[in-house]
């Protein structure tokens, strides 16, 4: 009897940066707004079924548009009603989903201008593939 495998691998096509601060989402969205010019807005929480058969945990969640690239942004909490989003990357506060295109030198410039907003301890490149709870960064 013949036995065919198939293979399943999440297609991850967004860039991450992960955000350390002690501010609340509101406040730190603030200042990415006036500081890069950003225009994040408050969208209803991301719901994510971190435990099978639990109930479901809420995460903050903001999202802006670039018109001219067709690129979204999401800022997204790490720590929810529940838990957290990504559990090994505990010492992370929120992360940036970006989605669609952005070019490396705009991407190195925003890291760059986030690291400069004073509020925030560190803005770092996350590459998705590496994280084990990836699932849950998918919506």
């Amino acid at each position: 009897m013949n036995r065919k495998t198939l293979k399943f691998e999440i297609d991850l096509d967004f860039v991450l940066i992960a955000i350390t601060t002690s501010l609340r989402d509101y406040r730190i969205c603030h200042y990415i707004n006036k500081y890069l010019n950003f225009g994040f807005t408050k969208t209803a929480d991301l719901e994510v079924d971190i435990i099978q058969g639990g109930k479901p945990v809420y995460f903050s969640l903001y999202k802006y548009h670039w018109e001219s690239s067709e690129t979204d942004f999401f800022f997204i909490a790490n720590k929810g009603s529940d838990g957290y989003l990504v559990p090994e990357m505990r010492k992370v506060d929120y992360f940036i989903m970006i989605k669609n295109y952005i070019a490396d030198d705009e991407l190195d410039k925003m890291i760059a201008d986030l690291n400069k907003i004073q509020e925030i301890v560190a803005a770092v490149k996350i590459d998705p593939k590496k994280i084990k709870s990836r699932e849950n960064l998918l919506f």
